[in-house]
């Protein structure tokens, strides 16, 4: 996600930090170079030039704050004016009874609606679907796949009337928390759409309006977003397929500066790659930062399970053990988006090294699977012709096997060096440690 605007702002953060010295010269060479940075990510060249003149007139011609070094006045500047640049602050939902998604055809609509009610079930509430597109084929069908896919009811009429499905829609959940309305996208916001869209706000009376806009639209995505806005009163942006494009920045950047703001993005293909937006915290984590809050949310929702962390801890788990954390692992997002959450680690570890490493995972994972219960659990037993059969039986190398047996052992030895969970209580990682809730 966001790949190069975070790769070269992180760089930017670690010449900052790093270099021996920060000057006024050196200011100005961070400040020209951020703003290629954002042109190069699709940031509107008016935004960009107000951002960099903001950022040099707090950090060279006001006065340095009391306590803090140059080099510290800079970094925070440049967090604190991109997190305004990006948003200022997380926008929920809290208490929105009926929602009406729109958006251009290809937005990713009809797919975001069924993450957001995903999104919705992990916080306790209880959503209902209901289908108004009527114009692109199997539309309602693919909203009935998705709901079945989560456990969630979608209601489709049978006319294909987006009328009167709004109507049977409200009536049949009424008893429901959330009711999500998925209207019909288009090529343009010609007059069709503009006409149907506007009959059904004024018959549905939505509490939130969310506007589904794909990241690759760039800066082009701020017009899209005043008219939506103009047409049926936009009260929040959804952006879409943040991981596949170089734009995402001019899209955000945009639509922030509008009176609907960003409240989540799409940041995978999965239903479950799906967030609050949090300016704050993104910011964070597009200068290299880390997003430590971001993690420990995402390590309770894939539900790692404490036990199991403290026998990783003290290099006495088994291969079950090892099993169970690389899946739980796999609901958390790839290592990439991983990685980036952890202070200093971000943009640092190169993109093939991680996705080598993710391959690996995934093929170790079906290499336990082929193991017996007693091989699992004493891997010590898994000799020559044990390693023959299992490889076999994975339709993996022999030599993949070993890779898995000898990295198990290697991740044994170096939880036990670090001293296990007796080491926590040493340094940042006891905070951590808390906050998963390990108890020593």
């Amino acid at each position: 996600m966001f790949d190069s605007l975070s790769k070269g702002l992180s760089g930017l953060i670690n010449r900052l930090t790093t270099g021996t010295s920060v000057d006024k010269k050196a200011v100005e060479e961070i400040l020209v170079d951020m703003k290629k940075i954002l042109l190069q990510s699709d940031v509107d060249i008016k935004l960009a030039d107000e951002l960099i003149a903001r950022i040099r007139k707090k950090t060279l011609e006001e006065k340095l704050p009391a306590g803090m070094t140059l080099r510290e006045h800079v970094l925070k500047t440049i967090y604190d004016e991109l997190v305004v640049l990006l948003g200022s602050q997380a926008v929920g939902l809290l208490g929105k009874k009926r929602i009406l998604f729109v958006g251009l055809f290809g937005s990713g609509k009809t797919t975001t609606v069924a993450k957001l009610a995903r999104y919705l079930q992990k916080q306790g509430l209880k959503s209902a679907l209901v289908a108004l597109d009527y114009h692109r084929p199997a539309a309602p069908q693919q909203l009935e796949q998705l709901g079945k896919q989560i456990g969630v009811p979608v209601h489709i009429n049978l006319k294909k009337d987006p009328y009167e499905a709004a109507k049977e829609g409200l009536q049949k959940f009424v008893k429901y928390d959330t009711i999500i309305f998925d209207t019909a996208g288009r090529n343009a916001l010609d007059k069709e759409l503009a006409d149907e869209l506007k009959k059904l706000g004024e018959q549905i009376k939505p509490d939130e309006v969310l506007l589904v806009i794909p990241a690759d639209l760039g800066k082009v995505a701020r017009v899209q977003a005043e008219e939506f806005h103009k047409l049926v009163g936009v009260t929040g942006v959804i952006i879409s397929k943040m991981d596949g494009t170089a734009k995402a920045g001019g899209a955000l950047a945009a639509t922030s500066v509008t009176n609907a703001k960003v409240k989540f993005i799409g940041v995978g293909e999965k239903i479950d790659q799906f967030e609050l937006y949090d300016p704050k915290r993104f910011v964070s984590r597009l200068l290299g930062l880390g997003d430590i809050e971001s993690l420990l949310e995402k390590a309770k929702e894939a539900e790692l399970k404490p036990e199991t962390a403290e026998k990783m801890l003290e290099g006495k788990f088994t291969l079950q053990d090892f099993l169970e954390q690389i899946e739980s692992l796999g609901k958390m997002g790839s290592f990439g988006s991983i990685m980036k959450m952890i202070p200093g680690l971000g943009g640092k570890i190169p993109e093939e090294m991680l996705e080598a490493q993710e391959s690996k995972m995934k093929n170790f994972r079906v290499i336990i699977q082929s193991m017996t219960k007693q091989e699992r659990e004493n891997p010590s037993t898994i000799n020559q012709s044990r390693i023959k059969r299992i490889a076999k039986g994975s339709g993996r190398t022999e030599a993949e096997v070993r890779e898995l047996l000898n990295q198990y052992e290697n991740a044994k030895k170096l939880m036990k060096s670090m001293g296990g969970a007796a080491g926590l209580q040493r340094g940042q990682f006891k905070n951590l440690a808390k906050q998963f809730g390990f108890k020593f």
